[in-house]
């Protein structure tokens, strides 16, 4: 007597599954998985916001204008020498100033380091908890896990980009009041234009980041360590910015990300010159994209021990 037997009614066979070396077979998946739903970036982002290098983090960008704000109070009023007025000698002119001053002081080196620390340590750190293994076998593919972690990612270092201006806005408006930008090759902005050049520097900060972010990222697919994936990309940044101080690399030095990365003093001028601000974005993005790619590439083909 034969019969014929039927698959669960829980179960479906599922015709491509992509294995640590990218081989294709059969398996079985419960009904109603779904690839998209894993790791939602809600999930992930509730994550990351609960571990204590994003508090720390978080809680040094908001400091630094208190910082600077008892720097002034202790060291006086700032002034220019030799009757040259800087950007950083208008500090305590109004609140949009004390802003700007904070980003011209942070964006060399100090926003670099969240940056490279929420990209870095994104699939790095699951692999040192050895916890990357069992995430891809939940199962949440590839792509999925990595996409989510760069979302993530991309937000926090949004946020603390955004965090420092906004702060020190605040406590600048308190400390000098809120009136007009000051400009230091003489003039002013209103301060309905002043929030829109400041709105505008803060975009350009946060594309230019983003060639750190992206090496951050694809180191952070190449090993283990989140240290050396954070090292490494602040230390490359880092030479960028040496390497720009080389005048003997003549135009060479207009490749380097670094060349750009102060273009947005621009919109601290009166008439906003948008060249510059243009073509350092189109390096950084194209830049970033390569790197992306090369990070999804390589943790495709990755194999998975940790």
């Amino acid at each position: 007597m034969s019969s014929t037997s039927t698959p669960p009614a829980d179960r479906t066979e599922a015709t491509e599954a992509t294995g640590p070396a990218g081989s294709a077979g059969p398996r079985e998946v419960a009904d109603g998985y779904r690839a998209g739903r894993t790791l939602p970036v809600r999930v992930e982002l509730i994550r990351q916001l609960k571990r204590r290098r994003t508090m720390m983090m978080g809680g040094i960008l908001f400091a630094l204008p208190f910082v600077l704000l008892v720097a002034f109070r202790i060291g006086g009023e700032p002034g220019g020498a030799n009757n040259q007025v800087s950007l950083m000698d208008s500090a305590t002119a109004s609140g949009a100033n004390f802003a700007a001053v904070n980003l011209f002081a942070s964006a060399g080196f100090l926003l670099v380091v969240p940056v490279a620390l929420f990209f870095g340590d994104t699939v790095a750190s699951e692999a040192g908890w050895s916890s990357l293994r069992y995430l891809l076998a939940a199962p949440v593919p590839r792509a999925r896990l990595l996409w989510s972690k760069l979302v993530v990612a991309l937000l926090l270092s949004l946020a603390a980009i955004v965090l420092l201006p906004l702060v020190a806005l605040a406590v600048g408006s308190v400390a000098y009041g809120w009136g007009p930008l000051e400009l230091p090759t003489g003039g002013s902005l209103a301060t309905g234009t002043a929030a829109e050049r400041l709105a505008i520097t803060v975009a350009y900060v946060f594309v230019s980041q983003l060639v750190t972010a992206a090496l951050a990222f694809w180191l952070s697919t190449k090993t283990d360590a989140p240290l050396g994936a954070v090292g490494g990309a602040v230390g490359l940044t880092i030479i960028g910015n040496v390497l720009d101080e080389v005048t003997a690399l003549g135009d060479w030095r207009d490749f380097l990300p670094a060349h750009w990365q102060y273009a947005w003093l621009d919109t601290v001028r009166p008439d906003l010159d948008w060249t510059r601000l243009i073509q350092g974005t189109s390096l950084s993005v194209t830049y970033a994209l390569v790197l992306f790619a090369l990070a999804f590439r390589n943790f495709s083909r990755k194999d998975v021990v940790s």
